[in-house]
């Protein structure tokens, strides 16, 4: 009996143990998927990209309890490029090269951007970038899961001129090509509306500017001619703290002169003293205070994985969000991580985004998003006080750019050009294919 006894325990003991195994994932004897971030956790930047880096770190997690990608566990490989935009060519040539990373999501300046995109071309490999930016590139080995300028920047002008009755613009931002595209594509298009030039003021100002008091003064000075007057800003990092702090000093109220910005989110908020931007505005894609099941879940999944109730959710985190589940439905779909073989299979790809709607990755390597116009709140979030009716699809060329309007991209076979010119009928003729 006691033998019995016996071999029913130990029966018993190797159900339990089979069951335990069974409920973890399978992972393939093989190696893990290796996934490069490339965000800086230092410098000017690290204000907004730190958290970016977690989100990845987050995903990642979350996608290995789901059993990972093809049986296989992903392993997120960090490296801090530091804000210093040669060091992000050198680090994306080691996590392709050194760390054998499958794809890399990073980057949130422009030059950034720029620094890295030979690196990708010439390794063939994947980035997946998740910052608005001011189109003009089409890069087969780059998805630009952030907005475009007709995703973010006319629309909020559209905005400010229709809703608010804006008649003068200052278009203010950091001195890199960002904000220096966007300002030209904003320029043509407000003088396409029939903005006189002497109606738009242009200023510009290194990262990490800290004095503001005369470029302020000149603002408050531009709008005291009789007209509405409203500042579109590109300013970019650390720099907007002094900036809005300095409009405060001198008495420019929002309902005055309103700022509506591009690169100030929830996360730059979160460590500010808000009252000085309450009533200003920002344009995104998405906002924390978006009241959808899908957000709800994601924000009580964040809080959860930092341990930390006051972390909050941005629009690069969404963009993340998107771009690592497209990714990953286009590896499951192509059945391997090779990049040729990802670059075909992603194209039509569709995923939740946290509005409450679905995310389409296009010919052109950019996706469809919503457009929404926020007021900042005491509490440093934002009050949605206006959307776009459905999704936008970006568009990579300006229309209101001369030597971009008859540009388009499409990375289908057989046109599989970044650049091709509708009126001459050719592959190539400008930027990036």
């Amino acid at each position: 009996m006691r033998g019995l006894t016996t071999t029913i325990r130990s029966l018993l003991a190797a159900g339990a143990l089979s069951a335990g195994l069974m409920a973890a994932p399978a992972w393939s004897q093989e190696e893990t998927i290796k996934v490069g971030v490339l965000h800086s956790l230092s410098g000017t930047m690290a204000i907004s990209e730190t958290t970016l880096k977690d989100t990845m770190l987050f995903l990642i997690e979350e996608q290995n309890k789901k059993g990972g990608v093809l049986g296989k566990k992903l392993e997120a490989v960090v490296v801090d490029p530091a804000s210093d935009w040669p060091l992000f060519a050198e680090k994306a040539r080691e996590l392709i090269s050194v760390n054998k990373a499958s794809a890399v999501f990073g980057c949130w300046t422009s030059v950034s951007r720029k620094s890295v995109l030979p690196v990708f071309e010439e390794l063939n490999n994947l980035l997946f970038y998740p910052v608005q930016y001011e189109g003009e590139e089409s890069q087969r080995n780059v998805f630009y899961t952030g907005a475009a300028p007709n995703q973010q920047a006319i629309p909020a002008v559209d905005y400010l001129m229709n809703e608010e009755g804006v008649e003068r613009w200052v278009l203010a931002g950091t001195d890199y090509v960002y904000p220096q595209t966007t300002n030209k594509i904003l320029q043509a298009y407000l003088e396409s509306k029939g903005v006189a030039k002497e109606d738009i003021l242009v200023n510009y100002t290194p990262f990490g500017h800290s004095d503001w008091q005369t470029i302020v003064t000149d603002i408050k000075n531009f709008g005291s001619a009789g007209k509405k007057t409203a500042v579109v800003s590109t300013i970019n990092g650390d720099a907007n703290v002094p900036f809005y702090k300095e409009l405060a000093n001198q008495g420019i109220k929002a309902e005055d002169i309103p700022v509506v910005a591009f690169s100030v989110g929830e996360e730059e908020l979160a460590g500010l003293d808000t009252a000085p931007l309450v009533g200003h505005l920002t344009a995104w894609n998405y906002f924390q205070s978006v009241d959808t099941p899908e957000n709800a879940e994601f924000i009580a999944a964040w809080k959860g994985y930092t341990k930390n109730d006051k972390r909050v959710t941005n629009d690069p985190m969404e963009a993340h969000v998107i771009g690592f589940n497209m990714w990953v439905k286009a590896v499951e779909k192509a059945g391997t991580t090779d990049p040729d073989a990802v670059i075909d299979a992603i194209i039509g790809v569709s995923v939740p985004n946290l509005s409450g709607g679905y995310s389409t990755m296009m010919p052109n390597h950019h996706i469809t998003k919503p457009v929404l116009i926020g007021e900042i709140q005491a509490d440093g979030q934002m009050e949605t006080v206006w959307q776009t009716s459905g999704l936008v699809v970006g568009d990579e060329w300006s229309d209101y750019l001369p030597d971009s309007k008859d540009l388009i991209a499409d990375w289908r076979a057989p046109l599989s050009c970044g650049n091709f010119n509708v009126a001459t009928g050719k592959c190539g003729g400008k930027g990036i294919n």
